[in-house]
């Protein structure tokens, strides 16, 4: 069987990680969730990564790594999916991240891959400079991962809106 892999876009609260999470579920086998979010204080936050461990079944591996997502990856077999890209390149020192090892560490992978990752340029425009090289570092990141991934999917109000089918370019 051909290895997969998924980029799955959306919003904030668009539904984007419970979508990633089936798709994880469905692929078989051991399930490692690789967490980029460093978890501070932020009671929102805190909430919302309590949801998400809720709905993950217990036999599921999961690695906080933050910023140290590639690293991360070189351990790993069975399928992988990592929530999120954006908390990945937020984390990263002046937002820079090496697209180029995370694709090469992707494609040696031997099992499925499902990415998550918050599409920023249907938003606003961001009133800062940081927000602004945000958009424009995850956005770069985000089309180079849509480039090489089989399956590209986008998340609105929980809805699924198939972007790139498996087997299509």
């Amino acid at each position: 069987m051909e290895r997969v892999i998924t980029l799955v876009l959306g919003g904030a609260r668009s539904g984007k990680s419970a979508v990633a999470e089936a798709l994880a579920a469905e692929a078989g086998g051991p399930v490692t969730y690789v967490a980029t979010t460093r978890v501070g204080d932020d009671p929102d936050l805190l909430a919302r990564i309590a949801e998400h461990r809720r709905r993950r079944p217990r036999e599921w591996t999961t690695i906080e790594c933050g910023s140290l997502l590639v690293d991360a990856l070189d351990q790993l077999e069975g399928t992988i999916l990592i929530d999120s890209v954006g908390a990945w390149v937020a984390g990263s020192p002046n937002l820079v991240v090496d697209t180029g090892a995370l694709l090469e560490r992707l494609a040696r992978h031997h099992g499925d891959v499902v990415v998550v990752s918050d599409e920023v340029g249907m938003g606003v425009h961001p009133s800062s400079e940081v927000g602004r090289s945000y958009r424009d570092a995850l956005g770069v990141v985000n089309q180079a991962l849509a480039n090489d991934a089989r399956r590209v999917l986008l998340v609105v109000a929980g809805q699924v809106l198939t972007i790139k089918p498996p087997g299509g370019s």
